[in-house]
């Protein structure tokens, strides 16, 4: 069985930080990824928003570095959560677990966040001529 997913999109909420009781960071965020296509002489827009959560360092980086309307490249698998309601209600959700996450500048540019240290922002998105460096 293969069970890969590649999105890009952008972030519909803040990221949500939180840690499981052993001490594992865990980072959920929505992403919209959006879709264009022709039907008949009209350019239409299909818009889907989907679940992912991240574990461990990158959830942490994810946390301190995204906010809404963040672009991002998210590499995962997909997953069904099942639970039920205090009613009794069966629920159920599908998300990506994200196992690679890039962020993208205004252009496009990723930025591995495998590469980023504790203290290290990501670039910023455009320089001018007034900047030394």
């Amino acid at each position: 069985m293969f069970n890969k997913v590649i999105l890009m999109g952008n972030l519909t909420r803040d990221p949500e930080l939180r840690y499981t009781p052993q001490g594992t960071s865990v980072c959920n965020f929505g992403i919209a990824v959006n879709r264009k296509y022709k039907q008949a002489d009209e350019v239409r827009e299909d818009v889907t928003f989907i679940n992912v959560v991240v574990f461990g360092k990158q959830a942490d980086t994810c946390g301190q570095y995204l906010n809404r309307g963040s672009a991002v490249l998210v590499e995962g698998r997909l997953q069904e959560r099942r639970w039920e309601t205090e009613e009794g209600q069966k629920r159920s959700r599908h998300e990506v677990v994200a196992q690679n996450v890039r962020f993208l500048s205004r252009k496009h540019d990723a930025v591995d966040v495998d590469t980023l240290g504790g203290d290290i922002a990501p670039p910023p998105d455009e320089t001018t001529d007034l900047e030394p460096f």
